[in-house]
């Protein structure tokens, strides 16, 4: 019997959203992302298959080196981090920051857990691996590519067009037209080769 995962929920922070209208863009797009994978998830468990990701594993966030971000969820990194992540945590996470290596884990791998968990990138939220745990150092997309969890298109297509806005597509049109040309997906830089230290500055003021 396939197992009962809450269904997702949108993440809302009515204050920061009214001062921010970007933010909102970024969890309408996380929220309709994370539908698409539950269902992904659930369809994949009907066939008798078994999420093997679970809270605790970080594999993934240690062995993948081309991790894609968009401008909105790099955005959302710096307003999470400096505004809402606790003192403390930012306090330990300022260093990984400030020395991380484009070779590295990923740098908001604190004490074995993503510390940015509610806004980790659409890359992140997609990713899943069925049946076996990874081994050290595997990216399960190279090595057992029927074992990660392949994005429902509709769903994808519908996060990406949540982040429209934020580039100034508004209206239907703009909008089938960006998504034609694939605007989003050209957006996307790596993670891992950003200048961390930029935001390790913003912690320190």
């Amino acid at each position: 019997m396939a197992k009962a995962y809450p269904k997702p929920q949108r993440l809302r922070f009515p204050g920061a959203e009214a001062e921010h209208q970007w933010l909102s863009h970024a969890l309408e797009a996380y929220y309709r992302a994370d539908v698409g994978v539950a269902k992904g998830i659930k369809q994949e468990e009907h066939k008798g298959r078994k999420l093997a990701c679970a809270k605790g594993c970080s594999s993934c966030c240690r062995s993948h080196t081309t991790i894609p971000i968009f401008p909105l969820e790099l955005l959302g990194l710096y307003w999470y981090v400096t505004k809402m992540m606790s003192p403390d945590k930012r306090a330990r996470l300022k260093p990984q920051l400030e020395n991380h290596a484009s070779s590295g884990v990923c740098p908001f791998l604190l004490d074995g857990a993503c510390s940015v968990h509610p806004m980790r990138p659409l890359a992140c939220r997609h990713f899943n691996v069925f049946d076996q745990v990874c081994a050290e150092g595997e990216d399960a997309f190279h090595t057992r590519r029927e074992d990660v969890l392949t994005p429902i298109k509709s769903h994808q297509d519908a996060a990406f067009e949540a982040m429209l806005p934020f580039h100034g597509f508004t209206t239907a049109e703009q909008k089938r037209e960006a998504m034609k040309h694939n605007y989003i997906q050209n957006q996307a830089r790596v993670l891992q080769e950003i200048d961390w230290a930029h935001l390790a500055a913003r912690i320190e003021g």
